[in-house]
């Protein structure tokens, strides 16, 4: 055939595939790595070594720009609004906080990948304090006395959606978030720590942590003797791969400023977490020279991310905590003369509550009244009252632990930002904990809509598991199960009747609208030996009752998900070396046709595409020749015809030579390049509406075109630029819903557009139908 490689029967399914690759010794394993692999895989799946800031904002620039012509050429659809469906009560990441030092009760956070965000009322409710249309990662925050308030872009945590959206320098707002303007460090990435000069605010210090994936660049301690003006390199990394995490002031002595230093590199098939780059280091004169702090502490090459911390009550203490290069909990230190010699605390492993991924936290915080008086950062919050002797638990938050501000003007008043929020206790700490009631900044993968009624939501959030929104627009949402929330979908006909997954494919089925009792489906009741960390399930279109599940084969259920059967051999490679440890090999999306329910279109994380129109008896691949190569992240089928199917990638490159969106016509059989004129960047999602539209959901955006592509506009005006990870169309409505990583979930309605093509077969794919968006009501 035309455009195929090969064409193979069911009976190839025979040969088991090679046993899984062990991991490489220099590699951290645990929960909080595997999100980061997944969407940096994705992203480097073109054999790219950097995801690269300058790449980004040229793809943010390029959807402002068509932002723009849109609302002036196409104002139907650069009017639409898009509306924040929820949730309020969930939240998410957040790695830093800003107390104002004059303003009652008023504070402020940075979210990962959400931006700056505001709270009046002692971090119950949060307004964004950030642009909508602005990269959103925020790493850091500081505050002066008279309510100047800097913010670093870029989060230094080496996970989740921050390592795939990193920043572009320093920002500073006179006006406590209404504007801003950026001042400066544009190639640092992301920003570890700000730490101001309470005898000279104009004297700021920045710890740069560098880009990920590539050495080089701005890293280091920075200061800036302007007010943030103009900054300058004052302690320089040892290798290209260090950048600094920490910075922190002597409260009684300003000319005394520590710093810590994270050896770190990214790679597509390694990370190196830990090196001879991570150190401690000590300042006497105000950051003009600096001496490594070793008298004490440890000096070979293991040493992953360093934790370093003050007491502001007694500033001679110190408490300074390592991990090793591969990820665990190392050691614990603590100073009493202000880091001359260290000693090495009684600290085991399961006090530090630092798991395999000590990367992932890098702070300690000390009660600024009692410098025995501290917590330590962990999957668990720990706290100690004897200066570091010992550690316990505090409960009554959610896990993954990363920043503590104690406020000066209410005794006891102290706040805690982890991945699922921002709590306050009243307490100083020890108990209490209270979560905030309306943060908008949730990071979401996947997002589903009752077909019987478009307010009934169910979504999948990063480190906040699966969860139901079934009250209506801006109502509370209920937590359904999951680890880390996939894959979740509600049964067309009846919304009582949930899957939800966790991830590689753990899911289950839930006749309770994702309550329990609930059926265990997915890796002990389907065909696979490789799962994906977004595993594919989804109904049948014309069929309910019929379910579609997919590791590196795929399977189908005849009985709503009950049992399954296996209709394909292994569509993959079989699983390649990978010493990162994410397994490869594994079908990233599925996708029946409308109108013939034996016609399936499958994607892989490898580039491959795949297709049976016999319901698997036989599968055809497309000529990889003939595609990008890189992860399909989504592939859809026309409403009307079994041989036209849409296809998105996910790969970033400098230019926009290579298709994200690819278009078939014969079945599978030969692909065109539709996406010409979206923004370079991820297409993540893609939805063709009955009446002739294609809609796809990319990191910077959601964009609109007539069925054959070719002209595209942006859809709607308010959608904050977070990645848009995932689309939901609900035909009779026409509202479209979208799940974005950092930002929540929001709605609008798709507009009319008569003079869209719904005749088939269409003609001249990728030129566009001209007059498509003008008619657009």
């Amino acid at each position: 055939m035309v455009g195929l490689l090969a064409t193979v029967a069911l009976a190839a399914s025979s040969s088991p595939p090679p046993a899984a690759p062990s991991l490489a010794t220099n590699l951290p394993t645990g929960p909080m790595e595997v999100p980061d692999e997944w969407m940096t895989a994705q992203r480097l799946s073109d054999g790219s070594t950097s995801l690269s800031v300058t790449k980004y904002a040229n793809a943010r620039s390029q959807a402002n720009q068509l932002a723009v012509r849109t609302k002036n050429s196409y104002r139907k659809l650069g009017d639409q609004k898009w509306d924040f469906f929820g949730p309020l009560n969930i939240g998410g990441r957040v790695v830093d906080i800003a107390i104002d030092p004059q303003v009652p009760d008023q504070l402020f956070i940075a979210a990962a990948s959400g931006g700056v965000w505001k709270s009046s009322d002692a971090g119950n409710v949060f307004t964004p304090a950030w642009p909508d249309d602005w990269a959103q990662p925020i790493g850091a925050l500081a505050m002066t006395s008279d309510g100047v308030l800097f913010a670093g872009s870029g989060e230094a945590q080496p996970g989740g959606g921050s390592i795939t959206f990193g920043g572009d320098g320093i920002y500073r707002s006179t006006d406590r978030g209404e504007s801003w303007k950026r001042v400066g460090l544009t190639d640092s990435h992301a920003i570890g720590r700000l730490a101001i000069d309470p005898t000279n605010e104009d004297r700021i210090f920045a710890a740069a942590s560098g880009n990920l994936f590539v050495p080089g660049g701005e890293r280091g301690v920075y200061l800036s003797e302007n007010g943030g003006d103009s900054w300058r390199q004052v302690l320089a990394p040892p290798n290209p791969r260090t950048g600094a995490t920490e910075v922190i002031i002597d409260p009684s002595n300003p000319d005394r400023v520590y710093a810590a230093m994270w050896d770190h590199l990214r790679e597509p098939h390694q990370r190196t977490y830990g090196g001879p780059g991570s150190s401690l280091w000590r300042s006497d004169d105000g950051g003009e020279t600096w001496q490594r702090m070793t008298n004490g502490l440890p000096t070979d090459a293991d040493q992953g991310r360093w934790g370093l911390a003050v007491a502001p009550n007694n500033p001679q203490r110190l408490y300074a905590y390592v991990g090793t290069a591969i990820g665990p909990f190392r050691a614990f230190y603590r100073s009493d003369n202000g880091g001359d010699t260290w000693t090495q605390m009684p600290i085991s492993t399961n006090q530090a509550s630092q798991s395999t991924f000590s990367w992932w936290f890098g702070k300690i915080w000390v009660d600024p009244a009692n410098a025995d008086h501290l917590f330590l950062m962990g999957v668990n919050l720990m706290r100690s009252t004897n200066g570091a002797q010992s550690f316990s638990s505090v409960g009554g938050v959610h896990a993954d632990q990363h920043v503590m501000r104690w406020d000066s003007k209410v005794p006891g008043r102290v706040y805690l930002g982890n991945d699922g929020g921002l709590y306050r206790s009243e307490e100083n700490g020890a108990r209490a904990w209270v979560k905030a009631t309306d943060e908008r900044y949730t990071q979401f993968y996947t997002v589903d809509v009752a077909e019987t009624d478009p307010t009934l939501k169910v979504a999948g959030a990063q480190d906040n598991g699966c969860n139901r929104g079934y009250n209506g627009r801006l109502g509370p949402w209920n937590a359904i199960g999951c680890g880390d929330g996939l894959q979740t979908i509600i049964h067309p006909e009846n919304p009582n009747i949930v899957f939800g997954c966790s991830q590689y494919g753990a899911c289950y089925r839930s006749e309770n609208a994702g309550g329990t009792p609930r059926q265990n489906i997915g890796t002990g009741q389907t065909t696979s030996q490789r799962r994906n960390w977004l595993t594919p399930l989804l109904f049948d279109p014309n069929d309910p009752n019929v379910m579609y599940y997919a590791g590196n084969i795929v399977n189908r259920s005849t009985d709503n998900g009950r049992t399954w059967t296996p209709i394909s051999p292994d569509l993959t490679n079989g699983g390649p070396n990978d010493p990162s440890g994410y397994p490869w090999g594994t079908i990233t999306t599925v996708a029946v046709a409308p109108s013939d329910s034996n016609t399936l279109y499958v994607g892989t994380d490898e580039g491959k595409v795949w297709w049976t129109r016999d319901l698997g008896a036989t599968w055809n691949e497309v000529d990889q020749a003939k595609l990008p190569g890189t992860w399909v992240t989504r592939i859809a089928v026309n409403p009307k015809d079994a041989n036209i199917a849409y296809a998105t990638f996910s790969a970033f490159r400098s230019g926009s030579n290579r298709a994200h969106v690819l278009m078939t016509r014969d079945g599978g059989q030969t692909w065109i390049n539709i996406g010409q004129g979206l923004p370079d960047a991820p297409v993540n999602s893609i939805v063709p509406t009955a009446d002739g539209l294609l809609v796809v959901g990319t990191d910077v955006g959601v964009f609109l075109s007539a069925w054959n592509g070719g002209e595209w506009a942006a859809l709607g005006k308010n959608l904050p630029q977070a990645p848009v990870m995932y689309l939901r169309y609900h035909e009779p409505s026409r509202q479209l819903t979208a799940a974005t990583f950092g930002r929540g979930i929001y709605d609008v309605t798709v507009p009319r557009c008569p003079a869209s093509s719904t005749k088939l077969p269409l003609k001249n794919p990728g030129v566009g139908v001209v007059g498509v968006l003008n008619s657009c009501r």
